[in-house]
């Protein structure tokens, strides 16, 4: 298993697939995917998961985060997350965030990012924004959400 950066066109290509299939391709792709850094995790050759990576300033917000069907609950979106976290944290992020599809948000919390109280429903599904704060203490607070790393 490796990580890597990969190109956009590669991104898009897996989000298509897991995100939105009955969509058309030009649906996964996003405004500022130029400026984003797009994650790739590979097994031999094939590419089993992605996130894109989009900084500003100290904040940043990853998007489109996809791991192929047949390759999900095995760890592969798990370390492809930490690895993108950590990359983040790294390059002097302060609080990153994405907007979570609902169900999933457990998941997320397992990464220390905390639930918001902002919700929204985008193509028939429903969203939660999750953030999590980086910082010497491992702890913060913003929006009245109070972020704990576990």
């Amino acid at each position: 298993m490796k990580i890597t950066l990969i190109h956009k066109e590669a991104a898009w290509q897996l989000r298509h697939e897991v995100m939105w299939p009955e969509r058309e391709l030009d649906y996964v792709k996003l405004e500022d995917d130029d400026a984003g850094l797009h994650y790739g995790l590979f097994e031999g050759e094939e590419l089993i998961s992605v996130v894109s990576l989009f900084i500003g300033g100290n904040e940043a917000q990853f998007r489109k985060f996809a791991t192929q069907e047949s390759q999900q609950g095995k760890g592969y979106g798990s370390r492809l997350l930490q690895h993108m976290l950590n990359e983040a944290e790294s390059s002097g992020v302060k609080r990153i965030y994405c907007n979570a599809r609902s169900h999933k948000a457990a998941f997320y919390q397992r990464f220390g990012l905390a639930v918001t109280d902002q919700t929204f429903t985008k193509g028939g599904k429903d969203y939660i924004i999750m953030e999590r704060f980086f910082g010497a203490s491992g702890e913060g607070e913003r929006n009245g959400v109070k972020q704990i790393n576990d």
